[in-house]
């Protein structure tokens, strides 16, 4: 079962967005990109190194570079469940 993005930020988890730039298999000279986000655990970044493993084992574009940004949402202590509202004047 996949678990919804709340818990997996309430669990360590925050957005990790990649850029990979690689080279086109008939055009070695031209290079493209291709966007990646997914929610991951820094600093170990499992799920965006297996990416990087199955890019490498079964696309045939070679990489040239991958740039990549880890922002964590929230964490366990700044998030509260709210039962009362408040209304002032």
């Amino acid at each position: 079962m996949e678990r919804r993005e709340t818990e997996l930020m309430l669990s360590g988890y925050g957005l990790t967005t990649a850029e990979f730039y690689y080279r086109m298999p008939d055009y070695r000279n031209v290079l493209n990109t291709f966007i990646w986000q997914e929610y991951d655990l820094a600093p170990d970044h499992p799920k965006l190194f297996g990416f990087i493993e199955f890019w490498q084992d079964k696309i045939d574009g070679p990489l040239h570079s991958v740039r990549f940004v880890h922002r964590k949402m929230i964490s366990p202590g700044e998030w509260t469940n709210v039962t009362g509202e408040f209304t002032i004047h």
